[in-house]
C-alpha cells in the first residue's frame, strides 16, 4: 500500500464511522467496497483487515459511551457470548469454503439488500399497534451466534446487522449502539486473531493487510468518537434511512459486479 492509499482508507474510514457509529455499527461494512473496489485488497485478506479495522477503530466510540455511563450491561454480555464463537465459525467457512471474489460478491449483495430495504420499510411505514416485544435473551444469543458467522465470512464484525435487527424489534438505540459496538470489538480481536492462525496453516492471501488495516481503524478511532459523540443530538429516524440508504447501495454495487 502507497502513503495515497494509506491515506485514503483513513479518511474513508473517518466519514464512515462518523455517520454509522450513532447506532451502534462500527462501519467495516460500508468500508468494504473502498478497501476491494478502490484500493485492491485481495480476496479474502480484506475480511480480517475488516477485522482489524474493528479493533483499532473500536475503541474511539467505546470511550465516548463509557463516558457517558452507556456501556455495559446485560444485552452487552448476551452479544458478545454469541458472537464468539460465531466468528470463529465463520473465518473457518470463509477460508476454506467462500474463498472465491464471485462468491463473497453475491453473498454481500444477498445479505446486504435485504436489509437496507428492511431498515426503510420499519423506518418509513412501522407496524401499527403495540410495540415490537424484546427478543428473550436465548433467541439474542441464537441470533448473536448467526450474525457472527456472517461476521466472521464478511470480516465486518456483526454490529451492522445486530444493530438494525435489535432496533427493528423493539430494544432502544441508546441500549443497542454500545452494545452492539463493544460486541463488534471483541468478536473482531477474536477474528482477526483467528486469521492470522488460520494463514500459517494455508496458502493463500488470508492474513490482514496489517498497514491499511490500522490506517483505517485510526480513521475509525476519531470517527467513531465523533459519532458517538453526537448521537443524542442526531434524529434516530435520518440515521435509520441512511443506513438503510447504504447499505442498499452497496448490496446493488456487488449484485451489478457478479451479474456482469
Amino acid at each position: 500500500m502507497t502513503w495515497p492509499d494509506l491515506l485514503l482508507g483513513f479518511a474513508a474510514a473517518l466519514l464512515i464511522s462518523a455517520a454509522t457509529a450513532p447506532v451502534g455499527v462500527s462501519g467495516a461494512v460500508f468500508l468494504l467496497p473502498v478497501q476491494v473496489s478502490v484500493l485492491g485488497v485481495p480476496s479474502p485478506a480484506v475480511t480480517p483487515t475488516n477485522l482489524l479495522f474493528n479493533v483499532v477503530a473500536g475503541p474511539g466510540a467505546l470511550l465516548r459511551h463509557r463516558r457517558a455511563g452507556r456501556l455495559g450491561g446485560p444485552l452487552t454480555r448476551l452479544l458478545i457470548a454469541g458472537t464468539v464463537p460465531g466468528v470463529v465459525m465463520g473465518a473457518v467457512i470463509r477460508v476454506f469454503a467462500v474463498p472465491g471474489p464471485r462468491v463473497f460478491r453475491l453473498f454481500a449483495a444477498a445479505l446486504l439488500l435485504p436489509l437496507g430495504l428492511w431498515l426503510w420499510l420499519r423506518t418509513l411505514r412501522p407496524v401499527p399497534g403495540r410495540p415490537a416485544a424484546r427478543p428473550s435473551p436465548r433467541t439474542t444469543t441464537a441470533l448473536a451466534v448467526a450474525v457472527g458467522v456472517a461476521g466472521g465470512v464478511y470480516g465486518i464484525g456483526g454490529g451492522s446487522l445486530l444493530g438494525p435487527i435489535l432496533v427493528g424489534r423493539g430494544v432502544p438505540v441508546a441500549e443497542v449502539a454500545p452494545a452492539a459496538l463493544a460486541s463488534t470489538f471483541v468478536t473482531s480481536a477474536v477474528g482477526a486473531a483467528t486469521y492470522a492462525l488460520l494463514s500459517l496453516a494455508t496458502t493463500g492471501d488470508v492474513a490482514p493487510d496489517w498497514l491499511l488495516g490500522v490506517a483505517c481503524g485510526l480513521g475509525g478511532l476519531v470517527g467513531g468518537y465523533l459519532g458517538a459523540h453526537l448521537q443524542p443530538r442526531l434524529p434516530e429516524t435520518a440515521l435509520k434511512l441512511l443506513l438503510g440508504t447504504l447499505a442498499v447501495a452497496v448490496g446493488a454495487l456487488y449484485a451489478v459486479q457478479v451479474l456482469r
